[in-house]
Order: structure tokens, then C-alpha cells, then sequence
């Protein structure tokens, strides 16, 4: 995994997880890799890693079973409101950067439309 300096590791591992959870690569009740092999497959710190668990086991993203190890949650409401929320979050961004270009909000959907429609042709 390659790290983006300006962001805090573990919150990258979150996102990476939760990325796995969204498209199905962890389906709900999945027992996710032990922190050891989160941390080789990551290549960061245990520890890092363990944080990054905490966090999302405090967000009741996951699940930990004493003796069993971490699952992804069952709660399927859950896993679709944190889609939305990081659907929201990546739109937030462009909008942003995009209104910092001066586009109106009428140019914004025009623009994302085209682009749709020239990625659909791409294909």
C-alpha cells in the first residue's frame, strides 16, 4: 500500500478496509486477516494497524470476538449509511475543487454528464 504523507496512516487503513467492505471484497460476518497479516499486507506498524481496528470497532464497523479475531459487521444498514458517507465525501471534495475553478453548479453537472458519457463510450 502506498501511504499519502499528508494523511495519518491508521486512517488510511480504515479507508482501505472500509473500501473492501463497500464493494463486497469483505462481505458482512467475514473474518478479516489477523493484525500480524493486516500489517504485511499493508506494510505498516501492527500497532498502526491495531489503531485503525480500534477506530472502526468503535464505529461498529467491525466486530471483535475475543479468542476468534475481527469480523466485518452483520448490519448491513451500517455498511450502506458508511457507503454514503464516503460517497458524500468524495463529492464534497470535487464540488469544492471545482467551484474553485469558478464553475457554476449548472457547469458542474454539465461537465460530470460528458463525462459520464464519454466513459461509457470509452468502454
Amino acid at each position: 500500500m502506498n501511504f499519502d504523507d499528508k494523511v495519518p496512516i491508521y486512517y488510511q487503513i480504515e479507508n482501505y478496509i472500509y473500501h473492501e467492505i463497500i464493494t463486497g471484497t469483505l462481505k458482512p460476518g467475514e473474518k478479516l486477516p489477523s493484525v500480524r497479516q493486516l500489517a504485511v499486507d499493508v506494510t505498516a506498524n501492527v500497532n498502526t494497524v491495531q489503531r485503525a481496528l480500534s477506530e472502526m470497532i468503535a464505529a461498529e464497523m467491525i466486530e471483535s470476538k475475543r479468542g476468534r479475531g475481527n469480523f466485518v459487521t452483520m448490519d448491513t444498514t451500517k455498511i450502506d449509511q458508511l457507503k454514503v458517507k464516503l460517497v458524500t465525501t468524495q463529492l464534497e471534495r470535487v464540488y469544492e475543487q471545482l467551484h474553485a475553478l469558478n464553475l457554476s453548479d449548472e457547469e458542474i453537472v454539465t461537465s460530470l454528464q460528458h463525462y459520464i458519457q464519454q466513459r461509457g463510450q470509452a468502454k
